[in-house]
Order: structure tokens, then C-alpha cells, then sequence
């Protein structure tokens, strides 16, 4: 996590830092699916930025590796083969990671305080000495990035490069790219360069072509221009609505002061009853004193024991 950038929101807090109640410009990251070869570069440069590592496995059947996001792989890409109206097959290769929405769903639903901040540009990035591992920001992620490690218990997802972008530079998998087709700046000029590239796919007979960047979550700081942009799920199940579940909203927003009085008027309850009526008091138990009672119990304990004391001790009493 970089600490030079203006903080717009912190997790588990509603007061605005001070450093993010000036304007500035938001960034966006812009990848042209119709340019992309497959190539992983931008897997390896993410890894090697990062200085993380992922297990090298086999996966059969799909050039998909690793098969899935992890704590160590921040993104992925995924191929899909696609059978379009004419029958003919089309390879749609997708960049998976964090869409950094400007309505994040992992910030909504974090409960830790700081774990989990936006920059004033837009990039959500996670500082894992403040995260306590609960995996909320996985259910509110509607996008399904976030990861639990099972070394540190910590969650990981892709940070845009935050501590480069905060000096100035690109992101790592923008400066690796041999096509071109991830570009980032800020995100007027993302979104120019996007409605370009939308019209030169339309001219090449793409005719659903567009840009993908959801309303649901405000927008994203990471956006596609898709051939199919009417179909996004066949981009390896890219959701057409992306939104905050609307359980996450309520529970962090109308319903928290409601559920903050409720527990507070329960433990009142419970504190005010303890110091009238006192501790519960507990019915003899017959599996431990049997049916006569305690007494009897008692009784019956002193006779076992003196029935074991030897001779002469019970003669000298």
C-alpha cells in the first residue's frame, strides 16, 4: 500500500481524510480485449513488480494458468472459446483482476478500520496491516477478486500499481504489454481513447461493440472495450450488472444505526437485569447428587471416605 496519495475513504469510517477533500483528476486503466494476444507478460510483470510467486501447476483442457486468482496472482488471463451467430469460433482472451469501481463493494463491507482504502484518483488498494482476515470483502466484491491467503490470513487483490502510479508511472502490466492494448491515464482521456477504438470496431463490423464500465458500482477505474459488449458474460463470465448486494449496502448504511441501538439497548437489558434479579441460580443436578439431593450426596462422600482410612488412624481418632 502507497502512503503518498490523497486518501478519498477508508473502510469502517465515514469521516473524509483531510488529504482527500481536494479534487484530483481520477486515473483509469483501459484494456482493448479485440488486441490482446494472450501472451501472460502482464501476469509475469505483476509477479515480478510485486515480488510474489504462485505455484506452478498443470491444468488440462484450458490455457487458463493458474486456473484462477490467488493470493499471489493479482491477475489472470482468461480465454474463452466462443461460437458466435454464424457459427464461426472466436478466441476471447480477457485480463482478470481488480476493476478498482469507484463504488467499491470490498470497502462497503469491510469492518476494519483502514484495512481497505480509495485514493482520491480512484485506485482501492488493501493495507494488510490493518486487515483481520473475515473474507467480507470477498462477499461484497461483485466481481469476486478478493483473496484470503492461507499463510497470513490477510486479503490480496491488485493494487493498479498504486506505489508506482503515486511517482508518476504506469502500472507494471501497461509498461510489459507488446500490443498495446492495456493503456492507462486519466480517465476522460481513457474514455476518448475507448470510444475510438469502439468505432474502429464497428467499422471492422463489430457492431455491438462498446465499453465496458458498469454504473452499478459508480463506474470502474478499469475499463474494457469489448467486441460483444452487449454479451459480457461470454467474456469468462464478465457480470452484465455488476452491483453492491444490496445486504452489504443496508447492513453498512440505513440498517447500521438501527442494528448499532438494538445491541446497545440488548446489553443494557441484560446488565440492568443482572444487578436486580443477580446471577441465575442453578437447580440441583440429579446425575450428579442423585435423587436424595446434595445432603445425601455429601453424607454418603464422608462415610466412603472413612471407610477407606486404615485401622489405626481411625483408632487414634
Amino acid at each position: 500500500m502507497s502512503n503518498t496519495q490523497n486518501i478519498l475513504r477508508r473502510s469502517a469510517t465515514t469521516t473524509t481524510p483531510p488529504q482527500g477533500r481536494h479534487e484530483v483528476e481520477p486515473v483509469a486503466k483501459l484494456i482493448d480485449v479485440s488486441r490482446c494476444i494472450g501472451c501472460k507478460a502482464c501476469q509475469v510483470a505483476c509477479m515480478e513488480w510485486n515480488d510474489v510467486r504462485d505455484e506452478v501447476g498443470i491444468n488440462s483442457g484450458t490455457y487458463n494458468n493458474p486456473g484462477d486468482l490467488t493470493e499471489n496472482s493479482w491477475t489472470v488471463m482468461r480465454f474463452t472459446e466462443h461460437e458466435n451467430a454464424s457459427g464461426d469460433l472466436e478466441w476471447l482472451i480477457r485480463k482478470d483482476g481488480c476493476m478498482h469501481c469507484a463504488d467499491p463493494g470490498c470497502l462497503t463491507a469491510c469492518p476494519a478500520p483502514g484495512a481497505i482504502v480509495q485514493y482520491a484518483n480512484g485506485i482501492v488498494d488493501f493495507d494488510s496491516d490493518k486487515c483481520i482476515g473475515c473474507g467480507y470483502c470477498v462477499t461484497g466484491c461483485p466481481f469476486d477478486i478478493p483473496r484470503i491467503s492461507e499463510r497470513d490470513s490477510k486479503s490480496y487483490k491488485c493494487t493498479l500499481c498504486s506505489d508506482r502510479v503515486s511517482v508518476g508511472l504506469e502500472p507494471a502490466c501497461v509498461k510489459t504489454c507488446p500490443t498495446g492494448c492495456i493503456e492507462f491515464g486519466s480517465k476522460a482521456d481513457m474514455l476518448t481513447r475507448a470510444e475510438q477504438r469502439v468505432a474502429d470496431l464497428k467499422g471492422r463490423g463489430f457492431s455491438e461493440a462498446g465499453v465496458y464500465d458498469p454504473a452499478g458500482v459508480g463506474g470502474t477505474h478499469v475499463m474494457y472495450v469489448l467486441h460483444h459488449a452487449d454479451t459480457p458474460e461470454i467474456y469468462a463470465g464478465l457480470p452484465a450488472k455488476p452491483a453492491i448486494s444490496p445486504f452489504v449496502s443496508a447492513w453498512k448504511g440505513p440498517a447500521k444505526p438501527i442494528m448499532s441501538a438494538i445491541i446497545g439497548i440488548t446489553a443494557f437489558a441484560g446488565f440492568m437485569h443482572y444487578l436486580t434479579k443477580g446471577p441465575k441460580d442453578e437447580p440441583l443436578d440429579e446425575e450428579v447428587f442423585g435423587p436424595e439431593g446434595e445432603d445425601a450426596y455429601l453424607r454418603d462422600r464422608a462415610h466412603a471416605a472413612s471407610d477407606t482410612e486404615p485401622s489405626d488412624v481411625r483408632q487414634e481418632k
